[in-house]
């Protein structure tokens, strides 16, 4: 017997593999016309009368048809009639049920890939093609049916005292607002005008992250392979940036392999074109170093979103709100099936580039950017804290902590070593809003707004 006979079979005689399977089958999948008309109509019956047809009923159902011939009206119920139960193992059925499943939607997904890359297909571009793709290798029965909430009390009660992994930063201020560090299956944002630190901030986290003998993958679309892997080695090697070039090959190499016998992560940097990678990419070049070099990321850096490009839409055929809107979507999307933190960064408006206090308003090019991420927060440079070497932060959106808890702060900067590190409690002065009332953080809030002494 086939398989498609044999879960035809099951479908009509075990309610338990019907109830089980259905959702996951698709009537694309049967490619003999009688088998997937007498799928059509199980499927139909259920969703009607939410039971298991047996023949009768469906030879009755196959009469009603109108859009069938008599020859195939014939062989469908020929084939009916030649469904008979044999014993067979549960879960050798449901594992050989899920990989038909997966191999025809592969199949599938090919061919449709093909007709968009053939332009065949004028409702898809081909950045669908690796989302289509990724989609059908992830087909799955997933056993898990939710959470019953009066039942699993015990379950809910050991996930309240269990601790959650995190990617911790070296950063103290940044551990509180997060409560130790980043999740994972979160998104989270860095707001910034050109100049004043997103690269800086990511390939200092990145160092860091590595330091703690994490994996760590840092895609970027702004700056090539070398000039980021500059960032990190004047970072780790604690060399002013502009005097790598002058260090001794040997001293170099000497330097390197301190770090690699200190960390047990493995950092990889990947370039891409601007605006020519989306979240289907980068999960396709996951797959890829997983089969080639065993590597699985525990944080992923992308730098930065507003020049990713989106699997879904063309950004010259939809408004910029629906499309970065839909790269934060995809990223987070990406996230949550990798188990990872994801780190990336935004621009500022133009009313946000040039002042000395930044908000969520300021967000470049879309306000669905700050609803997707976990984390948003603004990097503000003045010449007043550059002088001090010094960079504010400001938190905009904080789904792991109190907004208003620590709502700004500063941490050191070292441009010339591409560093950023903690500066002694007496530095954050009047900055930290910890503590104060709304009507305070207005006051210091206006205040800083009209100082115009600072400039970005």
């Amino acid at each position: 017997m086939k398989i498609e006979s044999k879960i035809l079979c099951h479908l009509i005689h075990d309610e338990k593999y019907l109830r089980k399977v259905l959702p996951f089958l698709k009537d694309v999948y049967f490619e003999n016309l009688s088998e997937k008309i007498i799928f059509e109509e199980i499927n139909n019956y259920m969703n009607e009368y939410d039971g298991v047809p047996n023949n009768s009923v469906l030879k009755i159902e196959l009469e009603k048809r109108k859009d069938i011939s008599e020859d195939v009206f014939k062989e469908s119920v020929t084939m009916l009639d030649g469904l008979r139960m044999e014993k067979t193992d549960p879960q050798w059925l449901l594992d050989t049920t899920e990989k038909w499943c997966k191999e025809r939607a592969v199949y599938l997904a090919l061919i449709e890939s093909v007709k968009i890359a053939d332009g065949r297909d004028k409702t898809k571009n081909r950045d669908a093609i690796p989302s289509i793709l990724s989609e059908a290798l992830g087909v799955s029965f997933d056993d898990h049916i939710g959470h019953d909430y009066l039942s699993d009390v015990e379950e809910r009660y050991e996930f309240y005292h269990k601790k959650e992994d995190k990617i911790p930063f070296d950063l103290d201020f940044f551990n509180r607002i997060t409560k130790g560090g980043l999740p994972n299956k979160t998104l989270n944002i860095a707001l910034a005008g050109t100049g004043v630190g997103k690269s800086l901030f990511m390939c200092h986290c990145a160092a860091a992250a590595l330091n703690q003998s994490k994996n760590v993958l840092y895609i970027t679309m702004e700056m090539s392979e070398e000039k980021i892997a500059e960032r990190i080695d004047s970072n780790l090697l604690n060399v002013n940036i502009k005097d790598l070039v002058d260090l001794p090959k040997q001293l170099f190499e000497t330097k390197v392999e301190k770090i690699a016998k200190k960390t047990q992560g493995t950092l990889i940097i990947k370039e891409y074109p601007t605006a020519s990678a989306h979240a289907g990419h980068f999960e396709s070049l996951l797959n890829e170093l997983s089969l080639k070099k065993g590597f699985s990321p525990d944080i992923i850096f992308v730098d930065y979103l507003n020049i990713c490009s989106s699997s879904r839409f063309k950004g010259t055929i939809v408004n910029s709100y629906t499309f970065v809107k839909a790269i934060a979507e995809e990223l987070r999307g990406l996230a949550v099936k990798c188990n990872v933190p994801i780190v990336s960064a935004t621009q500022t408006t133009r009313s946000g580039y040039g002042n000395s206090d930044v908000e969520i308003t300021d967000t470049s090019e879309s306000f669905g950017l700050p609803a997707t991420a976990d984390l948003m927060f603004a990097l503000i440079s003045t010449e007043e804290l550059e002088d001090m070497n010094q960079i504010m932060v400001k938190q905009l959106k904080n789904r792991y902590n109190d907004l208003n808890m620590n709502k700004r702060f500063v941490v050191g900067i070292d441009r010339a070593k591409m560093r950023l590190y903690n500066v002694e409690a007496s530095a954050q002065g009047n900055i930290i809003d910890s503590g104060r009332d709304s009507e305070t953080m207005e006051s210091l809030d206006n205040k800083i707004r009209n100082f115009e002494g600072f400039k970005v």
